[in-house]
């Protein structure tokens, strides 16, 4: 995106916001692209960094974790591996295996479903691979705190060895010397140390020339003398060759290790990228915290509609003061692009304009801004703007001379994909020159399509956006009586400076303000009243919208309260209906153990009687009794009338018959294998096995 002036970014504090973006970074990479943060003019570029923040954001807020804990900064060490010849220590090692251990979490976390749910974060690793040779190159070598590990090759661990067995020789040989000598009295307090890499004995110095040795030095005070005895010496001798392959050998396996890294330079640099990434990410997620960011919608026109919106650093400010933030509800599209605030001083004006200007610079940065998620931010190619006294010494240039010179450059370069701001259009000059010139400049970014803001106090400018296409009027509310700006924009409306109304209230004398009315344009006096009188009267019917909205807020609540009345008493029926279910069971069962026991009794008979058909009398008469056949038979037939039995699958408002007691009934919900049905006024949940699926019959005419 172009910018003008240069200082537009300061202009609109876009500097402060990526200071901020700075402290939430932990890596240099991170640090870096958040100074030099770019604005972009693609759509791809926007939406994938806009929802990359958005994924991040919704982990944090979810409490699952990244795993990007490391903090690296390994510039210097991938230039070194990247050079050939080079060397890396153990503890630039370390670092390398830091960078492989991160890298194999984040591929590690994302598995097949999180790829395709973090789409966004994915991207981030989509063009790279995890080589574990890299690691198990360096676990190889070098442990935990750097040092070269005894078994990195057979030389060093041969070297190692005896190195062990000579020390604790000489370790032995030494007890015995200066036990020896301090039974002698030789020793001074400190008995031994080490100078010049070798062991020696501290001796009193009039005692040096009674110890046969090398003498390596004396104390400060001259009171003792620092002696090598004459039997360690070839002991230390052969200590310091074995030391000194020690250094030979380390040197040349971290060289080796070094060259052999070197082949994934570059894999590594670009892990050491997606590290920095992921930390650039989340320092974007933890700032959309702090500010409330949401996630707009993003359109590849010019177009702005914001719903909610907040100018970020005063929502940071307001929030540490405990004071309210007042959000701004404003839309430019192809009917209106431009729109020109007025109203009273301190009242918002200039607030408002840098906040639509600092969150479209944000979204195009990809940043997550704090307006409703409904809000839509188009995408511009420049942005112009012209805030405050530009007047320039160094080019003799007046604060007008100056204004004029912005404007020039605004019409000339203007087009569909700008988005200028014009604090006080027209200002600096005589008011009705200023005006004249303030219209015509209107117009002309009007007929060149761009969109933007403007405030303004000159009245010809609130009548030309009343009746000229592509402009429209709007005011920052003012309470007149408490004499307070309510730092709220209304669209459609112009607004009243309050010169007058301010005048009184802060105690001016009456003389002097009915002076100032005289000597004011009747009509330009007539039409700032009016201006006043139309936004008051258009505050107390927002405040009455306020309280209906409030009341039909209040009604639904009510009604919700109601539904859940009626939802218990449901219920209870229900449960009333169950326990009248269970008591006839109950009474079958009861019936059943009867027939049970009579059915036995018949059988004992059976095989008793000689007349066997007097015995089958008494089972038809106990097993069907004619009225219940007569009843049954009659339902029957009468459900058979109006209903016929179909295949197929029972489904939610399907008809249904129950096989036991012959009742229709429509299904109202479907619960596995039982179905809720409502036969009558009472629903009933039955097994979907008892039910059949019915359809009406064709009444033939």
């Amino acid at each position: 995106m172009k910018l003008y002036p240069e200082s537009a970014s300061v202009q609109l504090e876009f500097d402060k916001i990526k200071y901020l973006l700075t402290e939430k970074c932990r890596t240099e990479y991170a640090k870096t692209k958040a100074l030099d943060l770019r604005i972009h003019t693609k759509k791809e570029f926007i939406e994938l960094e806009l929802k990359q923040s958005h994924e991040y954001k919704q982990l944090v807020q979810n409490g699952i974790h990244f795993p990007n804990d490391y903090v690296l900064n390994l510039s210097r060490e991938l230039k070194l591996l990247s050079i050939q010849g080079s060397m890396l220590v153990g503890e630039e090692l370390v670092s390398i295996r830091k960078l492989a251990i991160s890298m194999e979490a984040i591929f590690r976390w994302f598995d097949a479903e999180r790829r395709s749910v973090y789409t966004a974060l994915a991207e981030v690793i989509s063009g790279t691979y995890y080589e574990k040779a890299i690691l198990q190159m360096i676990n190889d070598v070098v442990d935990d705190n750097g040092n070269v590990k005894d078994n990195a090759s057979d030389e060093l661990q041969s070297i190692r060895m005896n190195l062990y067995r000579k020390r604790n020789e000489l370790r032995k040989l030494f007890e015995r010397i200066v036990s020896k000598l301090n039974k002698q009295g030789y020793l001074a307090e400190i008995e031994e140390s080490f100078m010049n890499g070798r062991r020696v004995v501290a001796v009193f110095a009039e005692q040096k020339r009674t110890v046969k040795g090398i003498l390596h030095g004396e104390s400060d005070s001259r009171r003792t003398a620092f002696i090598e005895p004459e039997e360690t010496i070839e002991l230390n001798n052969q200590l310091y060759e074995l030391e000194n392959a020690e250094r030979k050998e380390v040197y040349r396996i971290l060289k080796d290790l070094t060259k052999q890294l070197s082949v994934y330079a570059s894999l590594l640099s670009s892990y050491h990228s997606i590290v920095g990434e992921y930390d650039f990410i989340r320092g974007k997620a933890s700032f959309a915290l702090d500010i409330q960011g949401e996630y707009p919608v993003v359109a590849d026109k010019a177009h702005v509609h914001l719903v909610k919106a907040y100018h970020p650093l005063l929502y940071l400010y307001n929030q540490r003061s405990q004071k309210p933030t007042i959000p701004v509800d404003l839309t430019l599209d192809e009917k209106n692009r431009i729109l020109v605030i007025s109203g009273p001083n301190a009242g918002g004006k200039t607030v408002t304009m840098k906040t639509v200007g600092l969150l479209q610079m944000m979204v195009q940065s990809g940043l997550l801004v704090p307006v409703n998620p409904s809000s839509q931010f188009g995408i511009f190619k420049q942005l112009m703007i012209h805030i405050g006294d530009t007047q320039s010494i160094e080019f003799e240039l007046s604060t007008y001379s100056s204004h004029l010179l912005s404007m020039k450059h605004f019409m000339e370069n203007s087009n569909g994909k700008t988005l200028f701001f014009i604090d006080e259009l027209g200002s600096g000059s005589d008011p009705n020159l200023g005006g004249a010139f303030a219209e015509v400049i209107l117009d002309e970014l009007a007929r060149k399509h761009a969109f933007g803001i403007v405030t303004t106090h000159y009245l010809n400018l609130k009548v030309m956006a009343n009746k000229t296409a592509g402009i429209i009027n709007g005011a920052m509310a003012f309470d007149e009586k408490k004499l307070q700006p309510l730092y709220k924009l209304i669209v459609g409306k112009p607004g009243s400076s309050y010169t007058f109304s301010i005048a009184e209230r802060i105690g001016l004398e009456k003389r002097l303000i009915d002076k100032a009315r005289r000597l004011v344009d009747e009509e330009h006096f007539r039409l700032d009243k009016l201006l006043n009188r139309t936004e008051q009267d258009l505050h107390k019917v927002q405040q009455k919208e306020k309280d209906l909205h409030h009341l039909l807020k209040e009604n639904e609540r009510l009604k919700k309260e109601m539904q859940q009345v009626m939802d218990r008493e449901k219920h209870q029926q229900q449960v009333e209906l169950l326990k009248q279910q269970n008591k006839i069971s109950e009474e079958r069962i009861t019936y059943l153990k009867d027939m049970e026991r009579k059915l036995r009794q018949i059988v004992i008979e059976w095989k008793k009687a000689e007349d066997k058909n007097k015995v089958v009398k008494q089972i038809a008469a106990l097993l069907f009794k004619k009225n219940e056949q007569k009843v049954v038979s009659k339902k029957q037939k009468q459900i058979d009338s109006k209903y016929e039995e179909i295949n197929g699958e029972i489904k939610v408002g399907d008809k249904v018959k129950m096989k036991r007691n012959l009742q229709i009934g429509e299904v109202l919900e479907l619960r596995g294998k039982k179905a809720v049905v409502k036969i009558g006024l009472l629903p009933m949940q039955i097994d979907l096995a008892d039910l059949s699926l019915v359809k009406e019959k064709e009444i033939k005419e």
